[in-house]
């Protein structure tokens, strides 16, 4: 999907409030490598330990390469957790007004992923762009 964003483009947003292309990008992979680390250490984290803060802006494929090892990274932390963890485990985010438990926390990971890849969508036609056929 990240691809699809034309390279002249990543800047592009439809109004001066909302994310750019790229930091559109940034927002979704940080998330998910803040979304591992609350998994690992069941509370909310500061993002302010974030590896992806303060970097500067360049290319959607400099993103995605820099994120692949927190990926992989995430990938063997949700492959550790037994079949009973989903259930017992609770992420304690009662500085943002919730506990959930671990199963249902992962999937707001990927529901996060997957409203922003609609926003991108958004994004692509309102700038006219051709739009990546996601659909299997």
């Amino acid at each position: 999907m990240w691809n699809g964003i034309p390279a002249e483009r990543l800047d592009w947003k439809p109004d001066p409030d909302a994310m750019s292309c790229i930091e559109l990008v940034r927002h979704v992979l940080e998330g998910e490598y803040l979304y591992a680390s609350m998994a690992r250490e069941r509370r909310s984290v500061s993002d302010e330990r974030s590896p992806f803060g303060g970097r500067a802006f360049s290319s959607v494929a400099e993103e995605l390469a820099f994120a692949v090892p927190f990926r992989k990274q995430f990938e063997l932390l949700v492959t550790s957790f037994g079949d009973d963890d989903f259930d017992s485990v609770v992420i304690d985010r009662s500085d943002v007004g919730y506990k959930r438990r671990l199963g249902d926390f992962l999937f707001r990971a990927a529901y996060h992923e997957s409203v922003h890849c609609g926003q991108l969508l958004g994004y692509l036609r309102m700038m006219g762009a051709e739009r990546p056929n996601i659909w299997d």
